[in-house]
């Protein structure tokens, strides 16, 4: 089709050219006569100027029907129909929300071939988006305006990394007057919610509907975080199928990298036919697996096929030391048995002297019922602390007759021995924890008692250094920052000889928070940091960027329940040291493809889209380059220029227009791509 056919009528002016062209002479050569007398004996006679050759009118003629038909603008693929008449308005509804992101650059394409027509017709368009906009405010259409400033408005949108909210955008749409029948087209992600059904019916009462989806469903894939505790990380992939929408068989690499963008781990998986789900494991010592920060789908530009990873999914190194020998025939009554049981889904449990395990990387050092160190250990432990390291003591015979410094407080000697078979008094239960201690949270069960314990000296820092208490006052867990580490005590043996708090699951939780503290995950290496300021976030492409100034911190207490959105998105929350992950995952319970329409919706895919490409800027191009070789075949008939210097240069000249043509028709013609790149 020819976006100008009027200017076609220029056509019929060629056959006058011709004819103009034809009894133009070209113009006479100067030559340089030896002598006068050459002249004599010439007989006058009359002589007409000789004629243009026929292959220069060609050219010419040829030069003229492409500037002609290049001004007409002839579009490739396009179309002048449109629904409710030719000024009806145009409603294009798009869902710019994380599904949409994988093949973007496809739906940008669509709605700049609608509203290009629009354009053309004179019909006014208007613009409406599903996903919550960044500001945070309400979704809203845009005002009725001319097609192009809709296109303009529409070429810069872009995915945002959340779900879109379908609901509210039928009900800013519904009472929207358009003043007659409209065009609606909706832009569709492939993905069903609630409100899909109800937006697409306010939709058809403008008039007639029209939905866009990719070809075999929807194209997006979203990426389900590995459990922390499993021993590999094992990630999920999931897509919609089901619903009568048969999902082709499909393949990908996961991969895993680090805070450079270095890839530390890839594996292939494979979606049968019909398939929704497949879990993909990356196996990695632990060296590796702690530097692991970024899980994603390769070369799939999208938020929904990234998962960040911060310290809960690491697994630190915990070294323990036992003040008593093993019990090899009674693992039970050993020191460190239930301290095994507790840490190994979560950590890398190393055993030996101090100094071996200082040695290498190590996150946390439990001593459970040591007595005095040597001078040569304290200020290995000591240096070790005020690096970051924590240190967690548990209490037993031999810390309670002799101890050393490396104490949160300072202990009474001997220890307290409450209840007992000679004695009314019963043994203390546990207290509620601390609202800003690293318990907060965490419930005391009524079934966990102390028996005996140590009891620490009175001090006026002893309730600030209290984490945890029994149900008689008396300290159970204290704890003291040293430089970027901390010291804490357990009041209590690690095994059941004087508490039974090593039977409960309490136990376990408690281990898990103390060893939060060794890379504060909680905040700042504190226990009482509760704020998560945004460090860096997730576009809807899934690459790391500043966060913008409008993104609210939140709170780690309510970190775990916080929904994706315009006040959240996914990404960093905390600190260079201390960071926690939101991910997008979290957020979006399921996926389902998009379900039955009302009657009367016409459907079409993304591919079939007749995309309209300009072919005037390669037109006009060939136009130049004719022009170029005709004047320098002109000026070869003149005697200007040799004629192998005409050829040389009509071959340039060729050449330097065929480029950019040809880099006109790659523009509209290969859809554009983001880069696949990483980096914190």
């Amino acid at each position: 089709m020819f976006a100008a056919p009027a200017v076609l009528l220029a056509l019929l002016a060629l056959p006058l050219l011709w004819r103009l062209l034809r009894v133009t002479p070209p113009a006479p050569r100067r030559l340089t006569f030896p002598a006068v007398r050459l002249l004599f004996g010439l007989e006058a006679r009359h002589h007409e100027a000789a004629r243009t050759p026929w292959w220069i009118l060609l050219l010419r003629l040829m030069v003229a029907a492409l500037v002609i038909v290049g001004l007409a603008q002839p579009l490739l693929g396009g179309r002048n129909n449109g629904g409710g008449g030719r000024k009806a308005m145009l409603v294009v509804a798009i869902d710019d929300g994380w599904a949409a992101a994988g093949d973007w650059e496809a739906r940008r394409q669509a709605v700049d071939t609608l509203l290009r027509q629009a354009e053309r017709q004179g019909r006014p368009a208007m613009l409406l988006t599903t996903a919550p906009p960044e500001n945070g405010g309400p979704i809203a259409p845009s005002r009725p305006a001319p097609a192009g400033e809709i296109r303009d408005l529409a070429l810069a949108l872009k995915p945002k990394p959340w779900p879109v909210d379908r609901t509210a955008a039928t009900a800013a749409i519904r009472g929207v007057d358009l003043g007659g029948s409209a065009q609606a087209v909706w832009v569709s992600d492939g993905l069903d919610d609630a409100g899909a059904a109800g937006f697409a019916d306010v939709l058809q009462r403008f008039g007639a509907l029209e939905v866009l989806t990719a070809d075999g469903g929807p194209p997006a894939r979203l990426l389900r975080p590995p459990p922390p505790e499993v021993g590999a990380l094992t990630a999920r992939v999931l897509r919609a199928t089901g619903a009568g929408v048969a999902a082709p068989a499909g393949t990908g690499w996961l991969r895993a990298m680090d805070d450079a963008g270095q890839v530390l781990a890839r594996e292939h998986f494979a979606l049968a036919a019909g398939e929704g789900e497949v879990a993909v494991s990356l196996a990695l010592p632990s060296e590796l697996r702690n530097r692991v920060v970024r899980l994603d789908i390769e070369s799939e530009p999208s938020v929904g096929a990234v998962v960040l990873l911060d310290d809960r999914w690491g697994r630190r190194p915990v070294g323990l030391l036992s003040g008593s020998p093993l019990k090899a025939d009674l693992p039970l009554l050993s020191d460190v048995y239930y301290l095994e049981r507790a840490l190994a889904p979560v950590a890398d449990i190393r055993r030996g002297e101090v100094r071996d395990l200082l040695g290498r990387d190590l996150s946390l050092l439990v001593l459970a019922d040591v007595g005095r160190l040597g001078r040569p250990e304290i200020t290995d432990i000591g240096a070790w602390i005020e690096a970051g390291g924590v240190l967690v003591r548990f209490a037993g015979p031999n810390l309670a007759s002799e101890a050393d410094d490396l104490l949160p407080v300072r202990l009474r000697s001997g220890e307290r021995n409450t209840g007992g078979a000679l004695t009314w008094e019963r043994q203390p239960t546990l207290a509620a924890f601390e609202a800003d201690g690293p318990f907060a949270g965490l419930a005391s069960p009524p079934d966990v008692r102390v028996g005996v314990q140590v009891l620490a000296e009175p001090a006026p820092d002893l309730a600030a250094r209290t984490w945890a208490r029994l149900s008689d006052g008396t300290p159970l867990v204290t704890g003291a920052r040293r430089g970027q580490g901390w010291v804490v005590l357990v009041h209590t043996t690690a095994n059941a000889d004087w508490s039974n708090l090593a039977l409960s699951g309490l136990f376990v939780e408690m281990m898990e928070r103390l060893l939060a503290l060794s890379r504060g995950v909680g905040g700042d290496g504190g226990a009482t940091t509760t704020t998560l300021p945004p460090l860096a976030l997730l576009d809807g492409f899934g690459r790391l960027s500043p966060p913008p100034g409008g993104t609210l911190p939140l709170t780690a207490a309510t970190f775990a329940a916080t929904p994706v959105g315009p006040a959240h998105p996914p990404g960093f929350y905390g600190t260079d040291r201390a960071r926690r992950a939101l991910n997008l995952s979290a957020s979006v319970r399921s996926l389902a493809p998009l379900g039955e329409l009302p009657r009367g919706v016409t459907h079409r895919s993304l591919s079939r889209m007749s995309r309209e490409i300009d072919l005037r800027p390669p037109l006009l191009a060939a136009a130049l380059g004719l022009a170029i070789i005709d004047m320098l075949v002109s000026l070869g008939l003149r005697g200007v220029l040799a004629w192998r210097g005409v050829g040389a240069a009509a071959l340039l000249a060729t050449a330097l227009t065929a480029a950019p043509a040809a880099a006109a028709a790659e523009t509209r013609g290969v859809p554009r791509t983001g880069p696949d790149a990483f980096a914190l």
